[in-house]
């Protein structure tokens, strides 16, 4: 079996040109490279997109007289601050592409004092930051300080100037989370009611005294202790026109909470905290993990809220000027768009290369950690193809979104609108048409049956993948919920892979189980419905001497595996990639079909594209008959090895 990973992975100039310059660490000498998937299409519009996650920092950057984006993604792969130039002075303008012009910054935030944008974070000020960006900066007040109120470190803490006194200087505020009750693993009773605590956030005042900061300790609203769901991001500003500051708060999921000062400019008191709304309801972020930063954006005289998710788009939300029953009236989120420049879809993008509507080429399906499943259609153009616009997939008529709600991920509530979508695509009922197989935060695998065309796929509701137990389904042993008595409950956000495994013209399934061992689920018909055997473990190491366990971790740290089955070394059968710091090479060395042995070849970049995880599928857009390489990455973006 002959290993050709480093004879023919290789990359053409054209590819740099088209596709983009590589991103994060520079790769090994010796390993070929992945660089980022991009549009080719100049005139398309898509959502603003940063990575994972998005901290605005709005301001006239190019000081031209208009608002621009800059944005802090400060994880992998697409660290850095990114400049989104605003060319039209509009006050809903659609972007540039992203210009990377620094390093990203951990949690920074932009405070405006005298009409001027400065910059914090972590206690310092950055000095000059249109010029300097991060490369100067000023320590203010040491922010391990804070921490003595903490048993367990913040995860944030988000530092802004503000004359909380109006006493003319500018003092500091710290917004900070607190996680120790919420404790992450283990949370539910056997009625999936969680029983740990909730996270708290809450907001410091650092008084100017003089020139020196002291700690005033934590804001009160209300009487109390202001406490919100997490990281507060907190925005103080005169919302509502009256003349004194008032107090808006973000959290770690998707609302904003409301502290109208009720005393004065000079001695503010906050009442109890009020969520948001207008005249559709609690106004509400897409995703979770969201990032206000106050600011005029469109210079009206009203302070609206620019704000970050997880997802690294931005949304505008104006403060229309207008009260209603004490509190600010603010419009639903709208998302920026800008001109296409980086092919993305969410955060922790999952993607399967298939034909999705039949026209000879192939296109990109992918799940997200929103829980959304999406066409990215391939419009043509060869090797490197011009893509359109994302576009959500929609079951019954109704945009596929699975999210885990109260008590649909292990970890707790705090994660109740992610999914994590990760699927493939393959006829699964036997009918001629593609239909998608998919896995989520829930750790259930179900199916989406195609009832349309081949050239125009309409998706049915989700339904459970059947398997034909001999007893009780099995499920991990930390899962509060019993699984039905013929669904698939392995470890949650891994691929299940569908294939024709043993060629009977079925599809079977290889996927992890319920304990992180890969298992080979063997389809069969009984009584004219197609089930699933239970999984056999047939899949083992290079020697034979162990089954390939993809993931030993419990609770939280479970399942997270994304791989896919190709002949990638061109000998016959069927390899495995799976996912690691870019794509790990299992080469298939096995001489026996009931005992499938792969040798770890070890990555097939230098670049570390994984945060959490990274997603592969294989594409051969240049149809030479030797797989090429797609990854989905946690920022969203797709990265692409070309042989």
């Amino acid at each position: 079996m002959k290993l050709i990973t480093g004879v023919i992975l290789l990359f053409t100039s054209a590819a740099f040109q088209i596709l983009g310059p590589p991103p994060g660490d520079a790769p090994k000498q010796d390993l070929p490279d992945f660089v980022r998937l991009k549009y080719q299409n100049k005139d398309l519009l898509t959502d603003l997109g940063g990575g994972l996650w998005a901290w605005p920092l709005p301001m006239d950057y190019d000081q031209d007289g208009d608002m621009d984006m800059i944005l802090s993604c400060p994880d992998t792969p697409f660290n850095g601050l990114y400049f989104f130039e605003n060319k039209s002075g509009k006050e809903v303008p659609v972007f540039e592409p992203p210009v990377r012009i620094a390093a990203g910054l951990k949690n920074p935030q932009i405070s405006y004092v005298d009409g001027k944008p400065r910059i914090l974070d972590q206690g310092a000020e950055f000095e000059d930051f249109i010029k300097e960006h991060a490369n100067r900066k000023t320590l203010l007040y040491p922010p391990d300080s804070l921490q003595n109120d903490f048993k367990k470190k913040p995860r944030f803490t988000e530092w802004k100037f503000v004359d909380y006194d109006h006493d003319g200087d500018q003092d500091l505020i710290a917004g900070s989370d607190d996680w120790l009750e919420y404790g992450w693993d283990n949370g539910y009773d056997a009625n999936g009611k969680w029983i740990n605590g909730p996270i708290h956030g809450y907001v410091y005042l650092i008084e100017n005294q003089s020139g020196k900061y002291i700690n005033k300790g934590r804001i009160k609203a209300g009487g109390k202790i202001l406490d919100v769901y997490g990281a507060p991001s907190p925005n103080f500003a005169d919302f509502d026109g009256d003349g004194d500051l008032d107090l808006i708060c973000g959290e770690f999921v998707d609302k904003f909470t409301w502290f109208e000062n009720t005393g004065t400019a000079g001695k503010p008191e906050y009442a109890d905290g009020k969520i948001l709304v207008n005249e559709t309801g609690v106004i509400k972020m897409d995703l979770e993990m969201i990032i206000p930063v106050a600011v005029d954006w469109n210079k009206d005289g009203h302070v609206d809220l620019i704000v970050g998710d997880e997802d690294g788009r931005v949304a505008y939300i104006k403060n229309t000027g207008k009260n209603k029953n004490g509190m600010p009236v603010f419009n639903a989120p709208f998302y920026f768009q800008q001109k296409a420049g980086n092919v993305k879809s969410g955060a922790l993008a999952t993607p399967f290369s298939a034909d999705w509507d039949d026209d000879g080429d192939e296109d990109i399906i992918t799940g997200n950690s929103a829980g959304y499943i999406t066409f990215i259609e391939n419009k043509g153009g060869g090797s490197y193809p011009d893509w359109a616009a994302p576009k959500f997939l929609k079951a019954n008529g109704k945009t596929i979104r699975i999210q885990a709600g109260p008590n649909g991920s292990i970890q707790g509530p705090c994660e109740t609108k992610w999914g994590y979508t990760t699927l493939s695509v393959a006829d699964w009922d036997g009918d001629g048409l593609k239909d998608i197989i998919f896995n989520s935060i829930w750790g259930k695998v179900q199916w989406f049956r195609n009832k349309g065309t081949k050239k125009s796929p309409v998706l049915a509701e989700a339904q459970m993948v059947l398997v034909d137990w001999e007893r009780d389904a099995p499920r991990p042993k930390w899962n509060w919920w019993n699984p039905q008595p013929n669904e698939l409950a392995p470890q949650w956000r891994t691929t299940p892979y569908a294939i024709d495994w043993n060629k009977d013209g079925l599809t079977d399934l290889i996927m992890l189980d319920h304990e992180g061992y890969l298992a080979f689920f063997e389809r069969f018909r009984k009584d004219k419905t197609l089930y699933l055997k239970p999984g056999k473990r047939i899949f083992y190491n290079e020697d034979g001497s162990e089954l390939l366990q993809l993931n030993k971790k419990q609770n939280g740290g479970s399942g997270r595996r994304k791989f896919t089955l190709a002949d990638w070394d061109s000998d016959g059968d069927l390899d495995l990639l799976i996912d690691s710091k870019n794509v790990d090479f299992y080469e298939n060395i096995s001489t026996d079909a009931d005992k499938i042995k792969f040798k770890n070849q070890g990555n097939l970049s230098g670049r570390k594209l994984a945060g959490h995880d990274t997603s592969p599928t294989t594409v051969d857009w240049d149809k030479n008959g030797i797989p090429d390489l797609l990854i989905g990455a946690e920022d969203g973006h797709f990265y692409y090895l070309k042989r």
